[in-house]
């Protein structure tokens, strides 16, 4: 395509034509060049701005890329996760993303970046956090919902939040861009949540989930329910209340532990108290096994199969246990970081990582 036709395609689409040659011009700078250099070709392009993430860890980079080189060409992201904050006003005791800092991308910044994941075949955007509804009262994640389906015309845009900020006010603004809302529910019993971390004071994070879920009807937005599985619900029988709030989807989630997250010197949470073995995974399923909207993942299943980008869009590879990133798309291009990522393409599909996730081909009773 000559540059001067630029200027004749509609808006969001030379947008996302230019964050493609960018991108594709950050993958070649680096190829081309040594780690240590900071790429000026790149930032002395029209509109570029570098980000001040900090620096990967240099162990796991060259081993993954070499993985990577191994097995062929760089995966798709398909589906991706962005934890845009990790800032959240909860204090879950098992989160495996913490606050460890306060940074938020500019928006204009984080759109860049998204047009880039689609023009490298990104096929549905999860948001999460943190809190998603922390930053600017829900106005910047709002605002990425919209930009994501009405300027980048993506398949499918979803929201992972523990439910606690989010007002009818937000449905009406921007439910009509969303396709799915996640309430993160680890239990139905307030006590067992307040031990968890997930406690309102004198609100109640049961009655507010079938008032959200009364929302996502009334504004069509399809509902799921997130549960992670630990230490003190573990024994609880979830089947009459999963069934009277019909989500599309139950993610049932095995209490995973990652080192410097959840476990480990360097870690803002411990979560070994909350760990259950494999058995006991099993046996919650068991107990659970006719709700056929019930998606269980175990420890097995989760630590590879997710592209997780942080607050930086840097991937997240978590093969040893620990989030170990990737440089940020923003500085090398999706194609070049991607390959840090960790990324198990085979376990994502095996898991159920790919399904019917936008609300347009959901046959649903809203």
């Amino acid at each position: 395509m000559q540059l001067g036709a630029l200027g004749r395609l509609p808006l969001p689409l030379a947008r996302a034509v230019l964050a493609a040659l960018r991108g594709w011009l950050g993958a070649l700078c680096w190829s081309l060049a040594p780690l240590s250099l900071s790429l000026p070709l790149l930032l002395s392009l029209p509109g570029w701005r570098r980000v001040s993430a900090p620096r990967p860890s240099a162990a796991a980079g060259p081993r993954r890329q070499r993985e990577q080189e191994r097995d062929g060409a760089a995966p798709t992201p398909t589906s991706v996760n962005y934890h845009f904050t990790r800032q959240c006003n909860y204090k879950c005791g098992f989160c495996f993303h913490t606050a460890k800092t306060s940074f938020v991308l500019p928006l204009e910044e984080a759109k860049r970046g998204l047009a880039m994941l689609k023009a490298a075949g990104m096929e549905k955007i999860n948001f999460s956090g943190g809190e998603p509804f922390l930053q600017d009262r829900g106005e910047f994640v709002g605002k990425l919902v919209q930009f994501c389906k009405q300027d980048l015309k993506l398949p499918s845009v979803s929201i992972v939040s523990n439910g606690s900020l989010i007002r009818e006010q937000w449905f009406k603004k921007y439910g009509e861009y969303l396709d799915i809302l996640a309430i993160s529910c680890d239990s139905f019993d307030e006590e067992v949540n307040v031990l968890i971390g997930r406690g309102q004071g004198k609100k109640s994070h049961v009655e507010n989930l079938h008032k959200l879920r009364q929302w996502c009807r009334d504004y069509a937005v399809a509902f799921k329910i997130n549960s992670v599985i630990n230490r003190f619900n573990v024994e609880e029988d979830m089947n009459e209340q999963i069934k009277a709030l019909n989500p599309v989807r139950w993610k049932v989630f095995q209490c995973l532990l990652i080192e410097g997250e959840n476990s480990g010197e360097d870690a803002l949470r411990e979560a070994e108290k909350f760990l259950i073995s494999d058995d006991d995974f099993e046996r919650f399923l068991d107990r659970h096994k006719n709700i056929s909207c019930l998606v269980p993942e175990s420890n097995q299943k989760m630590r590879d199969s997710y592209l997780i980008l942080d607050e930086y869009m840097r991937f997240l590879n978590c093969t040893n246990g620990r989030k170990e990133p990737s440089k940020s798309i923003l500085d090398v291009g999706v194609e070049a970081a991607i390959q840090f990522s960790g990324f198990d393409e085979k376990m994502f599909l095996k898991r159920g990582g790919k399904y019917v996730w936008s609300k347009a081909d959901m046959k649903l009773d809203w």
